[in-house]
């Protein structure tokens, strides 16, 4: 690729949907956006295999399917998306620099919009009926599983609370615990008491695969580690929820702020602690998780972006 000397307006970096929506927003107005993806265009959205809770779908749409007509949304209006990715940012004089695999490239202002992904239990049948049986957010694919049994996974809050939340559709859940004991809150066990009708709670738990047949999850293989004996729980699908992953690892050491799991803090604004760069979506402290409010967060993110540019442009 030749060098890209010129000084942009803005650059994205990610390409899902909280950075489709931004790159709509801003290319309309004829603000020079580009966006570099190192993965898949529409990120985690792209691999759901069915969205059913996007506004103005009534029917539900597949996740490919709204990358692709978001996708096809922003070039449309003029946005360069490329393959690459970012490993670094710094300023200099007030123009962000960004390093990235197809060398460095220059910009006004920046949006991070790399997302966040699902910490994985790194076991058998995880990946091979990931979307068809394994789950990752009880929001976006709960609703899949009324009457039908299921299993949770984790210890945490956001174990709990989404194990709580499946209780509106599921007959029954059993909930694995791996430790001797939950790390969520007091207030969160107390109300888990309350489903004690529908969620058993196993303790000392490790699960070990995941076993599936015609496309479907079948079943959880586990392994009481405390009287060391093999258990398996029967089941239409199985809930993953032992923590996020944000992709900021390329943030490490530079001016933008982090939390305490690495996602990035922003003010009410959307804008880092580095002046000029902006953050949006699941990798933005206090993110919901869910693609409506990414692509929200997106158009909101844009204008901010604008509203920044003003005093900046020649």
């Amino acid at each position: 690729m030749e060098s890209d000397t010129k000084i942009h307006d803005v650059v994205m970096i990610g390409a899902g949907p909280a950075a489709m929506a931004a790159a709509i927003y801003t290319t309309r107005e004829d603000i020079d956006t580009v966006l570099f993806e190192k993965g898949i265009i529409g990120g985690l959205a792209a691999v759901t295999d069915w969205v059913d809770n996007y506004p103005g779908f009534p029917k539900g749409l597949s996740g490919l399917d709204l990358s692709e007509n978001l996708r096809l949304q922003a070039e449309r209006f003029g946005a360069d998306i490329r393959l690459g990715e970012v490993l670094s940012i710094k300023e200099e004089d007030g123009i962000k620099v960004l390093e990235t695999t197809d060398g460095d490239i220059k910009a006004k202002s920046v949006l991070i919009a790399t997302g966040s992904d699902y910490k994985k239990l790194g076991i058998t049948g995880e990946k091979e009926y990931y979307a068809r049986g394994v789950h990752y957010c009880a929001t976006c694919d709960g609703a899949f599983y009324r009457e039908k049994r299921l299993v949770v996974v984790g210890g945490g809050n956001s174990a709990v609370q989404e194990a709580i939340f499946l209780t509106k559709f599921a007959s029954h859940i059993d909930l694995v615990v791996r430790g001797d004991s939950f790390r969520a809150s007091e207030v969160l066990q107390h109300e888990l008491e309350k489903h004690k009708d529908k969620i058993t709670v196993h303790f000392n738990v490790a699960t070990k695969e995941i076993v599936g047949e015609n496309n479907k999850v079948t079943s959880v293989e586990a392994t009481n580690t405390l009287e060391n004996k093999d258990v398996t729980f029967k089941t239409d699908g199985i809930f993953i929820f032992i923590g996020l992953k944000p992709n900021t690892r390329f943030l490490k050491g530079t001016d933008v702020e982090l939390d305490e799991i690495g996602m990035v803090k922003t003010d009410i604004g959307l804008q880092t602690t580095m002046s000029g760069v902006f953050a949006a979506g699941d990798v933005r402290s206090g993110a919901t998780m869910q693609i409506a409010s990414a692509t929200g967060e997106g158009a909101t993110a844009a204008l901010m972006i604008r509203k920044y540019l003003e005093p900046h442009q020649a």
